[in-house]
């Protein structure tokens, strides 16, 4: 490992090693681990697509490195030369300019290897040693929650080329390796995906613009400027306007911004290297646009706005006759993106903090909208580094900051450990991580047996978020206790299953017991056998113990009946939260009450997604209303994504199948809708699920990849007459294949 001297830890260096190669390459493989962040170039030219690499970890447990392998073309006989440019990133937090927290796992590192293997059978490494130069780089501030500076007059043209004369450069410090294990990342990076224009530029005053970019997102902006040497342009971003029209960062954490100096050779185009903010629009002051009016100042020729998320991919699409529906899904989805970094962060700006309880409260949406097989594996490698001795899992992993007492011990939080095996394997059919996770997942629940009374746990913040006529926060409407423990409930459920599943059965015993004893306390204490009703007879108190299945079957009914009774007592509105909104959704669409889900969210009141839309916005927001809330830019309040597939559409995994081998299509036609269609690229192919209801009739587009089979089940009278491509069948499980399944509603 190496890196400059402690006096320029705060600060991006240049490193650069020239090497020669004399015989012919058969391959050469570059191992690489810049900490925070960093750019690598052979010959001037940059390797791999990259933004923000390598991924984050809790680099005392964990430091990712990445490979690449080298080709001829960047590899040349004789003389070359390697370049690094080293980032902060959340290795090494800064504390000028806005920071929500302060972390330093020491000053930017190297950790370099490459392996040379010539066509004669020798090989030659090349490897961050004592032998390489670094110098201070045009980059004078950067800072993953501040912004960056850039001074082109710094720049040291052709630095990371070879015939470059780095005789003023200085000799690197050759230091130990972080304590975390090198591993190499097997996860997709974050990459540039998707880049947009001005849609709109306002001159607030005289050489003062306002830019909207026409989609809040995370990234950066790339700027391109013509001006005098020495100038300096500064570009502030927000995803809100304050009421003079300036872009606002009060709720997002200021001052956040970019300066870039010019050096004053013609059309200058920058964008950082080093940090990204959740914006929409963009502010530049003291600036021609477009055309020089004053020539005292640099003129802006044009600007981007760059969306960067993972570049996992997308395996799932979903539209329907429903344009509020359309827009929530498309709303979510880009709150998702911008979301979607290093780790899936709750807001791309203020905190950019890996909560965890949005991984398993909007699990099936994630999954059925995004390829996660590499990451999900990182998310949980993450998950046991950030363990502690006694078995808590931490609200936020990697765990940057400790926010102490219910922000750091929340069960709903934690027990994402224990559930997000479950969920991979239901949807790749991979009991993998059950099997290494194993003892993460137990010792977590045996964590929350010590912070139990009598099986009963009373910490964590509950139905986060939940709504009222109260501030959001803590839950207010539900017992934090009743949340507490019923997700205590769900992770011993979880780890009797896997004791089960890994032939585990002095664990499987012990843990069906506290399964038992668990729901047993749970109901003793929360359910009113007189009323037949949880709690507080809030819809979380009810919806949560029939989604666990921890209400006794005879009362099942019941408590759903004063579940729908409540529900229409508040007009058809959900008064649940960040944590409750999955169990009311899914207890309503797996108990028949579709009928309700479509009520409750086909209007454009708060709270609602439509109000998010009438609001005008582009990104799902934190609060139900917009107005009240910090964040534009959240995805914890998306959990309607599983009812769009899983029920609207009607695609849904089987549990004893895991992975599609097996699975539903079982569509529901609700209120006044004509169509619904999705598209999953499950790892066994596509499957498709389309219907439309026309004249009485509902027609059903199914496909089915090979080596899989469904069973389908349609939302009709058991008598109706049933046509598989034309030909009347009672047989509804179809093996692989294109279907057209018609009947009468």
């Amino acid at each position: 490992m190496i890196n400059a001297s402690d006096s320029l830890s705060r600060r991006s260096i240049m490193l650069r090693k020239p090497f020669s190669v004399n015989k012919e390459i058969k391959e050469a493989v570059v191992y690489i681990s810049g900490l925070g962040h960093y750019e690598l170039s052979i010959n001037g030219k940059k390797i791999g697509n990259s933004e923000f690499a390598p991924l984050w970890t809790d680099y005392d447990k964990t430091v990712n490195f990445n490979t690449y392998e080298l080709t001829a073309k960047e590899l040349q006989k004789g003389e070359n030369a390697i370049g690094v440019l080293l980032g902060n990133g959340m290795y090494n937090t800064l504390e000028a300019r806005y920071t929500k927290f302060f972390v330093s796992f020491g000053p930017p590192t190297l950790f370099f290897k490459m392996k040379i293997t010539y066509k004669d059978g020798s090989e030659e490494i090349v490897k961050s040693d004592a032998s390489w130069k670094y110098s201070k780089s045009p980059i004078t501030y950067n800072s993953i929650f501040g912004g960056e500076d850039y001074n082109a007059n710094l720049e040291q043209k052709g630095w990371n080329s070879k015939s470059f004369n780095d005789i003023n450069w200085k000799k690197v410090v050759v230091q130990e390796a972080p304590k975390g294990v090198l591993r190499p990342q097997t996860t997709t990076p974050v990459t540039i995906q998707k880049r947009y224009e001005v849609k709109e530029a306002k001159e607030l005053k005289p050489n003062f613009y306002i830019f909207n970019m026409g989609q809040n997102l995370s990234g950066f902006t790339t700027i391109k400027v013509k001006g005098k040497k020495g100038q300096t342009v500064r570009v502030w971003v927000g995803e809100s306007l304050n009421e003079d029209g300036t872009v606002s960062q009060g709720k997002t954490g200021k001052p956040y911004y970019y300066d870039y100096t010019l050096k004053g050779e013609g059309i200058e185009e920058w964008q950082p290297k080093f940090s990204f903010y959740g914006f929409q629009y963009v502010q530049i002051e003291n600036i021609n646009y477009k055309k020089t009016k004053d020539k005292n100042l640099p003129t802006l020729l044009d600007l981007k706005s760059n969306f960067i998320y993972n570049s996992a991919g997308e395996v799932g699409t979903f539209e329907c006759s429903n344009e509020i529906f359309n827009k929530t899904h498309w709303l979510i989805n880009n709150a998702i993106k911008s979301n979607f970094q290093s780790v899936f962060t709750d807001c791309p700006q203020r905190e950019k903090l890996g909560w965890l309880e949005e991984i398993h409260l909007n699990g099936p949406g994630l999954l059925f909208n995004y390829n996660l097989q590499s990451f999900i594996p990182a998310t949980m490698q993450n998950i046991s580094d950030s363990q502690r001795e006694n078995g808590l899992i931490p609200n936020i992993v990697p765990e940057y900051v400790i926010f102490g007492g219910d922000f750091t011990d929340s069960p709903e939080w934690g027990v994402t450990g224990v559930i997000l095996p479950w969920m991979y394997y239901e949807y790749y059919g991979d009991a993998s991580l059950i099997e290494k996770y194993y003892p993460v997942m137990k010792r977590y629940v045996d964590y929350l047996g010590t912070k139990a009374t009598n099986h009963i746990l009373s910490h964590g913040l509950g139905d986060w978020y939940d709504y009222g006529t109260h501030a959001a926060g803590y839950s207010k409407n539900s017992p934090i206790s009743l949340s507490a423990t019923s997700h205590y409930f769900y992770g011993a459920s979880l780890v009797a299953k896997a004791a089960r599943l890994l032939n585990k059965t002095d664990d499987l015993a012990k843990y069906e017991t506290l399964t038992s004893d668990i729901k047993k306390a749970f109901n003793d204490k929360f359910f009113n056998a007189e009323t037949k009703q949880y709690g507080t007879s809030s819809q979380f108190s009810n919806a949560v113990p029939v989604f666990m299945d921890i209400v006794e079957p005879q009362y099942k009914q019941a408590v759903m009946q004063n579940l729908l009774a409540e529900i229409k007592d508040k007009g058809d509105r959900l008064t649940t939260g960040d944590v409750g909104n999955r169990y009311l959704f899914q207890a309503l669409a797996q108990n028949g009450e579709n009928e309700t889900m479509y009520k409750m969210n086909n209007h454009y009141d708060a709270p609602g997604y439509g109000f998010q839309i009438k609001f005008g916005l582009t990104t799902l927001t934190e609060q139900w209303d917009p107005r009240k809330g910090n964040s534009w830019n959240h995805f914890m309040m998306g959990q309607i994504e599983e009812w769009f597939y899983q029920s609207l559409a009607g695609i849904l995994p089987d549990e004893k199948n895991p992975g599609f081998k097996h699975f539903f299509i079982q569509p529901e036609v609700v209120g006044d809708m004509t169509f619904a269609k999705a598209e999953y690229q499950s790892i066994y192919g596509k499957i498709v699920s389309a219907w439309e209801k026309k004249d009485g009739k509902l027609s059903l587009k199914v496909e089915i990849p090979a080596n899989t089979s469904a069973t389908v089940k349609l939302p009709i009278a058991k008598n109706s007459e049933i046509k598989v491509n034309g030909k009347p069948t009672n047989n509804l499980k179809l093996g692989s294949g294109k279907y057209i399944i018609e009947c009468k509603l």
